[in-house]
């Protein structure tokens, strides 16, 4: 059984391979999308309650690729980012001027799935093989193939692997991966509180990791909510899981005092191990990694899928613009510049993030006084808030054609 050749074969279709394939179509590139998972199971209330920081560069990609208007009343603006070392005094509060807009948009994963999911659905581009398992891919100096459990083979001229931090495609080519556990996990629930969260996000640092704090839209009761990550130690996780709900706000309430009056109620709890990751190389022949089959980093500064939707639009862009050159999709030149492209950036975001993490995780209190003074003097720096605030909208650097507004 054989399908018709399309210019992309992408392995993973979560939010990043999904968002390939959707802006590759813009350009007029075909899709193969093939992911293991039941759309229905990734859609279903509570199976996934992490949501995501959309950074103003990525919103950019979402609109050029026509998700805005179903997106927009989702999504909660992020109108400061408020950074403490334990509620200490010596915070810095990022906070944009009147005309520079927001500092992102934080939207449940589930309302971000279920908008790309319609959207593949309706573009005659993408051949989207959902509860698809990949039995072997293949490789060849004039094209690539998978071929499917149920014995169907997809052909295309360029391989996309794209099923995150595990990805079977990356190791299957052998691409070497640098690679640590941090042994901590990151708990996340959606919270009800007494008092409006005002758009602001708060990231509160511990010694055993970032306690963050983001603003979610009200529900439709009025009640006010925030979606919570709270990093901790391996060793205590299955602790602080089994915790009553009563018991797990008072924990709650040790760590944020009364930001947002007193905590009503938290929704069901899910954990996920992190580690860090970074590919030596995200090309080989016919083949590139986006996303997390690339770079996998800590969620201390929400980056994680910002930094697989600029490795969406850096392709796009190369491939697009080869196309225009007669050049398909698999061509060595146009995997040199993606490689080239996006290698510095991710690498740089990578180890910034690795080291926010460890320099936050020293414990004591000279420690913490150091923090603090390097904290106040940001927030004194008008330059150097800029700077960072520039960052975590994604709008600094080589910046692809599709996350510009």
């Amino acid at each position: 059984m054989t399908d018709a050749r399309r210019d992309l074969l992408i392995l993973g279709g979560g939010l990043v391979g999904m968002t390939l394939a959707l802006a590759a179509a813009r350009k007029g590139l075909s899709s193969h999308v093939v992911d293991r998972a039941d759309p229905a199971d990734l859609l279903a209330e509570g199976f996934d309650g992490r949501a995501s920081a959309i950074s103003t560069a990525s919103w950019n990609l979402f609109g050029n690729i026509g998700l805005a208007d179903q997106l927009e009343p989702l999504g909660c603006p992020i109108a400061s980012i408020a950074v403490s070392d334990q509620l200490k005094p010596g915070a810095i509060d990022f906070r944009p001027g009147p005309d520079d807009g927001t500092l992102g948009r934080m939207f449940a994963n589930r309302d971000l799935r279920q908008a790309l999911f319609d959207a593949a659905r309706d573009e005659p581009l993408i051949d989207w093989h959902a509860k698809s398992e990949v039995v072997t891919r293949q490789r060849g100096e004039h094209g690539v193939s998978a071929t499917l459990q149920g014995g169907a083979v997809l052909h295309a001229s360029l391989m996309v692997g794209a099923e995150g931090r595990a990805s079977p495609t990356r190791e299957d080519a052998g691409l070497v991966v640098a690679k640590w556990d941090y042994r901590h996990r990151a708990i996340v629930a959606g919270l009800t509180h007494e008092l409006p969260h005002r758009n602001v996000a708060w990231e509160i640092f511990y010694p055993a990791g970032p306690f963050a704090l983001l603003p979610m839209l009200d529900d439709a009761g009025g009640a006010h909510r925030s979606a919570l990550v709270w990093t901790v130690d391996e060793g205590d996780a299955s602790g602080v899981l089994k915790l009553s709900d009563r018991a797990f706000l008072a924990e709650l309430h040790q760590r944020m005092g009364t930001l947002f009056g007193e905590l009503i109620s938290v929704g069901p709890r899910a954990s996920y191990p992190l580690g860090f990751h970074h590919a030596a190389r995200i090309t080989a022949d016919r083949l590139v990694l986006v996303g997390d089959a690339a770079h996998g980093i800590h969620p201390i500064a929400g980056q994680g899928l910002n930094l697989g939707l600029r490795d969406v639009g850096a392709l796009v862009q190369v491939l697009g613009d080869g196309a225009l050159l007669g050049l398909e999709p698999g061509d060595a030149q146009l995997l040199s510049r993606y490689e080239k492209w996006r290698g510095l950036d991710a690498f740089t975001v990578a180890f910034a993030t690795d080291g926010l993490t460890r320099l936050f995780g020293i414990p004591g209190s000279l420690a913490s006084a150091a923090r603090r003074f390097g904290m106040a003097a940001v927030e004194r720096t008008p330059v150097l808030k800029d700077f960072f605030m520039d960052e975590a909208r994604g709008v600094t650097g080589d910046l692809p054609e599709m996350l510009k507004g």
